[in-house]
């Protein structure tokens, strides 16, 4: 079996399924003090508040899969780290794999995993915060 990487760096985001994006996005920024970090697209917003992320999906039924919860990400140091947790996963056999690392509109790396609840993970490299030291 390939060895386990380097710890990961924490987690970057929470991702939320919703009916109401216009809503949701205003409370978050409004009430909550998040920004703005990046609209992929009229049905996908990414706010922060800094070293941690929030995901924002339109959906025509946020209920359909039983939660609002879609997945959490985990941060990498970069796409080598990213390719090794891939190996890894891939190496052990019992962890369900959902896709290939793949490259994102804004310069990400990802794949996405399932935990033994069936919650999906997102190990992610990120260039603007995966250099960042947490403490």
């Amino acid at each position: 079996m390939t060895e386990r990487p380097s710890a990961f760096r924490g987690i970057r985001h929470v991702a939320f399924r919703v009916t109401n994006l216009e809503e949701c996005e205003e409370f978050y920024k409004d009430v909550m003090g998040m920004e703005l970090l990046y609209r992929a697209n009229e049905n996908l917003v990414y706010l922060t508040c800094g070293n941690d992320n929030l995901s924002l999906a339109r959906v025509d039924d946020a209920s359909a899969r039983g939660s609002t919860f879609d997945h959490y990400g985990f941060i990498v140091e970069d796409k080598a780290s990213l390719d090794a947790w891939h190996a890894y996963f891939s190496s052990r056999g019992d962890v369900p794999i959902m896709d290939k690392p793949h490259d994102h509109a804004d310069g990400a790396r990802s794949f996405h995993i399932k935990d033994p609840a069936g919650n999906v993970i997102q190990p992610i490299y990120h260039p603007a915060i995966s250099a960042q030291q947490f403490s």
